[in-house]
């Protein structure tokens, strides 16, 4: 954070990988516009800091650089038991991920499962 401005948004790298559809779709927040992401972390970001995200799919296909910001806060000890984390908007043109990720879903058993966010 700069600290002439302490409201400017910090920036971090992570890195993410999915191991199952059935994982990815826990944390694929389609709702969000261009496509977003939730990661499950414990240490505080703040609504609209920017993350570079190295994402690794799960279908063997490349890691996929993604810059994007923070959009969704879920807490620790969140009243409802989801995991503490954040809500990434991917920003940019990243309708190919998404597309790729829809894909990816289109095999995943989603049927009374709950996601990560809903």
């Amino acid at each position: 954070m700069d600290p002439k401005n302490p409201a400017a948004a910090k920036s971090a790298v992570i890195s993410v990988q999915f191991k199952d559809a059935l994982s990815l779709y826990e944390h694929f927040m389609p709702q969000i516009k261009g496509g977003g992401i939730f990661i499950e972390t414990s240490r505080p970001y703040a609504l609209g800091d920017e993350l570079f995200i190295l994402l690794t799919l799960p279908d063997d296909g490349p890691r996929v650089p993604v810059a994007g910001k923070v959009v969704w806060i879920t807490p620790e000890g969140s009243r409802d038991g989801r995991p503490a984390g954040v809500g990434i908007q991917f920003t940019g043109d990243q309708s190919s991920l998404t597309v790729r990720i829809q894909n990816l879903l289109l095999t995943a058993p989603t049927a009374d499962r709950l996601t990560c966010t809903f």
